[in-house]
C-alpha cells in the first residue's frame, strides 16, 4: 500500500506531503489544476522517465519520495533481499531530478539504478490511464492472473517444480556427455599419463624427504673428503715412508741423540719430539677411525638425486607442483574411470531426464486443462461487469495456445493472452490495441473487479477511468472501484461526482497563486468540504442548493 507521497519543486508544486490509507481515495479538481502533476510525480518515484522540465522554475532540482507498506511475503521484499538492500516493513523510493535532466534513485536510502526502481514500482503500483496502460495490458501477466482467478496456484507450483527438476536433469546429462566427449578426445594421452605416473608412483611428502636426505648425503661426502685430506697430510707419501711428518720427527730425534754429552736443552727437545710423535700417532688413529665411519654410500646419493630429478621433471611436464603429483594422478585415474564407466552413467542420466520431462509434461498438461476450464468462467464473469460500464458490446476472449518446446517454462507449455472485441463481428485483439482510451480503462476496471483477489500489486491508480461517461455508467464505475478497493488500495483521478462520492478519502487538487507564481495545492477534504466539492462537480461554477442536495444524495447512496 502507498502510505505517503512527498513532492518537492515539481512543476507547479513547491512542497506537498500527502498521506494515504487503504480503500478508495479520489482526487478531484478543475481541468488544469495539476492532477496530472501528481501522477507524474508518483511515476517519477516508480522509475518512469525523468525530464528537466519537471523541475520547478528557479530551482536546482526536484525530488519525490514514495513510502510503501507492502504486506509480509510480498515479492518486493524478496527483490530487495536479492539486491542486498536492508529494510524493515517499509519500502522508501526516492528520486531526484536536476535541471540538466539527470536523475538519481534511492531505495531505503541506498543509491540504486533506475532499472531497479522501475522493477520495484511495477511490483507495488499498477497504473491504468487514458494512454499508458501497464499490468493487465502486459500479456506476460495473463497466465498468472488466470491461475489466480481459478485458484490454480498449487498446479502452477507443481509445474514450476517439475520444470526446475527437468532442467536440472537435462543439465546433468549435458555435463556428463560433454565430460565423456572431452575424455574420449584425450583418451590415448590420458591412458599414457596414468601409466607414466603410476610407474613413477609419487608419494605424499616425498620431495621434502628426498631433498633432506640428499642434503645429508652431500654433507657426509664433504666430511669424508676432509678427513681423507687430513690423513694424506700426516701419512707417508711413498713406500719408504718419506714425506710423512712422523718420519721427520724420528729423524730429528736421532740427530739429537748423537750429541755427546747431551745438553739439558737437547734433552728437552728430545722430550718434546717424543710427545709430538705420540700426539701425531694418536691423531692418525682418530682420523682413521673417522674415515672408516664416514664412508658414504656413493650409489645412494646418485639414486636419491635421480628420483628427485624424475619427480620434478614429471611436475614440469604436467604443470603441477611436485607435492600435487599424487592428487593429479588420482584425478587422471578418476577421469579414466569415468570414461570407462561413462556410457552407463550417461544412460542413467538420460533415463532420469526423460522421466523428469514426462513428469513436467503431465503437470503442465493438467494445468492447461484447468486453465481452459477457468478461462470460460473468467470470460463470463467479466462479461457480467461490462454492460453496466457501457461496454455491453465488448467481449473478453482468453486465448490459450501451445508454445514450442523451446519456449516451455516454469509457467507451463501454453501462452495465455487476454483479447477483446468491442463490437460484434470484430476480430479479437490485444487490449491496448482494440479499445479506445476510455473503453480500455473501463475494460481494465471490469477485469480488476473480477481479478482483484489474485493481484500481486497492492495499489491501483486509475486516471480518469470515467472519461466520456456519466449518469448510471459513472455510478457503475464508482461502485466497481469501491468493490476493487475492498481488496486493494485504489487511487482514482476523476471528474465524475458519482465516482467521487464513493471515496473513503477525498483530495481536492486546485491551482492558486502565491506571490507572482502559480502553485498547485492538494487539500484533504472533511465532510462539509467534500459535500461542497461534489456539488461543484455537479453544478459547475455556480453551486446551488439543488446541487448540494444532489451531493448529499450521492454521498448517502455511497455510504
Amino acid at each position: 500500500m502507498l502510505a505517503s507521497l512527498s513532492i518537492r519543486d515539481v512543476v507547479l508544486i513547491e512542497r506537498l506531503d500527502l498521506t494515504f490509507g487503504p480503500g478508495l481515495s479520489v482526487l478531484t479538481g478543475e481541468t488544469g489544476a495539476g492532477k496530472s502533476i501528481l501522477l507524474d510525480s508518483l511515476g517519477l518515484a516508480l522509475g518512469q522517465r525523468a525530464e528537466a522540465g519537471m523541475v520547478r522554475s528557479g530551482q536546482a532540482q526536484a525530488g519525490v519520495v514514495a513510502v510503501f507498506n507492502p504486506p509480509a511475503g510480498h515479492p518486493a521484499h524478496a527483490l530487495l533481499a536479492e539486491q542486498g538492500i536492508e529494510g524493515d516493513d517499509q519500502i522508501v523510493l526516492r528520486r531526484i531530478v536536476t535541471t540538466d535532466g539527470r536523475s538519481r534513485a534511492f531505495v531505503n536510502d541506498e543509491p540504486v539504478g533506475v532499472g531497479l526502481l522501475r522493477r520495484l514500482g511495477a511490483l507495488l503500483v499498477e497504473v491504468q490511464g487514458q494512454h499508458d496502460q501497464v499490468g493487465l495490458a502486459d500479456p506476460a501477466t495473463h497466465s498468472a492472473l488466470l491461475d489466480a482467478f481459478g485458484g490454480l496456484e498449487s498446479r502452477r507450483n507443481a509445474v514450476a517444480e517439475g520444470y526446475r527438476a527437468w532442467r536440472a536433469a537435462e543439465r546433468a546429462l549435458k555435463d556428463a556427455r560433454e565430460a565423456i566427449a572431452a575424455a574420449q578426445r584425450d583418451e590415448e594421452w590420458l591412458r599414457h599419463s596414468v601409466q607414466e605416473l603410476s610407474d613413477l608412483a609419487p608419494q605424499e611428502g616425498e620431495e621434502d624427504a628426498l631433498a633432506s636426505e640428499r642434503q645429508g648425503l652431500q654433507g657426509s661426502e664433504r666430511r669424508a673428503e676432509a678427513i681423507a685430506s687430513a690423513l694424506s697430510e700426516i701419512q707417508p707419501r711413498d713406500r719408504r715412508g718419506g714425506g710423512a711428518p712422523a718420519a721427520a720427527l724420528r729423524n730429528a730425534a736421532r740427530a739429537l741423540e748423537r750429541l755427546t754429552p747431551p745438553s739439558d736443552e737437547a734433552t728437552a727437545a728430545l722430550t718434546a719430539l717424543a710427545a709430538a710423535q705420540d700426539a701425531l700417532a694418536e691423531a692418525e688413529n682418530v682420523l682413521e677411525r673417522l674415515a672408516s665411519d664416514a664412508q658414504p654410500d656413493p650409489r645412494r646419493l646418485e639414486t636419491v638425486e635421480e628420483r628427485l630429478f624424475a619427480l620434478r621433471a614429471a611436475a614440469r611436464k604436467y604443470a603441477v607442483a611436485v607435492v600435487d603429483l599424487p592428487a593429479h594422478l588420482l584425478s587422471l585415474r578418476e577421469r579414466l574411470a569415468n570414461l570407462d564407466a561413462g556410457t552407463g552413467r550417461v544412460a542413467a542420466l538420460d533415463t532420469a531426464a526423460r522421466e523428469a520431462r514426462t513428469a513436467y509434461v503431465a503437470a503442465a498438461g493438467a494445468l492447461t486443462a484447468a486453465r481452459r476450464e477457468h478461462a470460460d468462467k473468467l470470460e463470463k464473469a467479466v462479461g457480467k461487469e461490462l454492460a453496466p460500464l457501457k461496454l455491453d458490446r465488448a467481449r473478453l476472449h482468453i486465448e490459450i495456445v501451445p508454445r514450442e518446446e523451446s519456449a516451455w517454462g516454469a509457467d507451463g507449455q501454453d501462452r495465455v493472452t487476454f483479447l477483446v472485441t468491442t463490437n460484434p463481428g470484430q476480430k479479437p485483439g490485444q487490449l491496448a490495441k482494440i479499445a479506445s482510451g476510455g473503453e480500455l480503462s473501463r475494460l481494465m476496471l471490469a477485469l480488476k473487479v473480477v481479478l482483484a483477489r489474485g493481484s500481486p500489486v497492492p495499489t491501483l491508480v486509475f486516471d480518469e477511468v470515467d472519461s466520456g461517461i456519466g449518469g448510471a455508467t459513472a455510478a457503475a464505475v464508482g461502485e466497481r472501484l469501491a468493490r476493487v478497493a475492498e481488496r486493494l488500495q485504489v487511487l482514482v483521478v476523476t471528474h465524475s461526482p458519482q465516482v467521487a462520492a464513493r471515496g473513503a478519502r477525498h483530495f481536492q487538487v486546485a491551482k492558486g497563486v502565491r506571490g507572482d507564481r502559480a502553485e498547485t495545492r492538494v487539500v484533504p477534504l472533511d465532510v462539509p468540504a467534500r459535500r461542497e466539492e461534489i456539488a461543484r462537480m455537479l453544478a459547475g461554477e455556480r453551486v446551488t442548493e439543488a446541487a448540494r442536495a444532489a451531493a448529499d444524495e450521492l454521498l448517502a447512496g455511497a455510504a
